[in-house]
């Protein structure tokens, strides 16, 4: 008769322990996000001096920034570079992301790998690297030096969002299109345009905040017209004021609220599908 097997015992599992978790997470967001709440505490201090002690709540600096003649018109400058490097580089990472997505050709990885290293280099070599090349182009810098400058390092924003959802696309819609007679623009338009069109808005989103909020590289780049960035570096080296913190409070909330929309978009689009 042979022995039964021995019964092996279960040990109990370790209890988790999500507070420890959820404290870490709760640190990490207070070291990324102090310096901004600092910053907020700043703008509506009641005190000439960029500086605490806290003296009384004022929203003096804010309406001060708004009357800024200077101000305004750097920000009409940073709308206008942010909007024309926002179109240049969402067609052109949409072409880049359509030819990965349909053809095959030699050094295609490598390519892709090109378009991403924009976005992965130093801020001061593509600008130095970028200074360089106007120069030797005879070109004076400007606020069109600006835009290209801006649209380099925005197509790779575009870029990626744009290829994930085409690649998510199903051919046969393509196909039964074709098969029914359409062209291929019709087929881009009522085809594939409504699939990738929310993937272009939040790239575009996400182009926009990078381009207006700027300094490093629109530094080398600009002219005689200053953007807003490149406008608040300048009074933080002559005359630092309240005023500035204002400024960047309104930056920060606006770019916080492209990005959220950005996320939202596609994860509306992520949830319809």
């Amino acid at each position: 008769m042979l022995d039964p097997a021995p019964v092996q015992s279960v040990l109990p599992r370790q209890p988790a322990k999500p507070w420890l978790l959820g404290l870490w997470t709760l640190i990490v967001y207070v070291f990324l996000y102090l310096p901004i709440a600092v910053l907020i505490i700043i703008s509506l201090n009641d005190s000439p001096i960029l500086s605490l002690p806290f003296k009384g709540i004022t929203l003096h600096w804010y309406v001060q920034t708004f009357q800024d003649t200077a101000l305004k018109t750097a920000l009409i400058n940073s709308l206008k570079v942010a909007a024309a490097a926002t179109i240049l580089a969402t067609l052109l990472g949409l072409l880049a992301a359509f030819a990965i997505y349909r053809y095959q050709f030699w050094g295609k990885n490598a390519f892709r790998i090109a378009l991403n290293l924009p976005i992965l280099l130093p801020g001061i070599v593509t600008g130095v690297a970028m200074l360089a090349y106007f120069s030797d182009l005879g070109w004076d810098l400007s606020l069109f030096t600006v835009i290209i400058g801006h649209a380099v390092f925005g197509i790779p924003v575009a870029f990626g969002p744009i290829l994930t959802r085409l690649n998510q696309f199903p051919r046969s819609l393509e196909e039964a299109a074709y098969d029914l007679g359409a062209k291929p623009a019709q087929v881009f338009r009522d085809v594939l345009f409504p699939f990738i069109r929310s993937a272009m808005i939040a790239g575009a989103l996400l182009a926009f905040t990078l381009s207006f909020d700027e300094v490093v590289v629109t530094i080398f780049l600009t002219g005689r017209d200053n953007t807003l960035p490149i406008e608040i570096w300048g009074r933080l080296r002559t005359n630092i004021t309240p005023e500035i913190a204002a400024v960047a409070t309104l930056i920060s909330a606006a770019s916080g609220a492209i990005v959220l929309l950005s996320q939202w978009l596609t994860t509306q689009d992520a949830s319809d599908r």
